[in-house]
């Protein structure tokens, strides 16, 4: 008879010292594969990954029959990510992404595509949007979608190429960024 005590006579302080030694041997395993840490002073900022934005764009530009612009951003701006994309359908085509962590440490994304401002939107955000107004930035109008809540979303139209520019970034981060794309030479592929 493994338990002396008739099982109506167990109550919690029995469930709980029978959970003890299942609890440490749970943070004894966590431990050992370094899936738990301790940071009493919150999050910490990770390192950002590593993402060759120049041999990226350089590639899109080679494989891409729309022209792709490498946009020079401020030293302390980080290249962190990139994709490349195909909204299907009449309107849509190819899409090209690049990501950058801002010197402040807030996230931009560049978008360049061949698909129509009506169909890229939407595409980008997950949702419709609708235009909230303009900027001009160096000549060029950039069509401004916002939404409460959620991030803001700059659009213009270069004829052949729509440029995107989305992310938490700043409004001021936003016109560095554009004015940096539409300024840049399109590469050659």
């Amino acid at each position: 008879m493994a338990n002396s005590k008739p099982r109506i006579l167990n109550n919690n302080r029995d469930m709980v010292w029978s959970l003890i030694p299942l609890v440490i041997a749970c943070l004894i395993i966590a431990g050992v594969a370094s899936q738990c840490t301790l940071s009493p002073g919150g999050p910490k900022q990770g390192p950002i990954p590593n993402f060759d934005v120049d041999a990226a764009l350089q590639y899109d530009a080679s494989e891409l029959n729309f022209p792709i612009r490498n946009p020079v951003v401020p030293e302390d701006w980080t290249p962190n990510s990139g994709s490349r994309q195909t909204i299907a359908g009449e309107q849509g085509g190819d899409v090209s992404n690049v990501g950058y962590i801002s010197g402040a440490g807030r996230y931009i994304k560049l978008t360049q595509s061949s698909a129509v401002e009506e169909v890229l939107v939407p595409f980008t955000v997950g949702e419709a949007r609708y235009a909230a107004g303009t900027e001009s930035i160096d000549g060029k109008e950039w069509v401004v979608y916002e939404q409460q809540g959620a991030e803001s979303v700059w659009v213009t139209d270069l004829g052949d190429v729509r440029l995107l520019v989305t992310g938490s970034g700043s409004d001021e981060e936003f016109t560095e960024l554009a004015a940096a794309t539409t300024s840049a030479t399109p590469l050659t592929p």
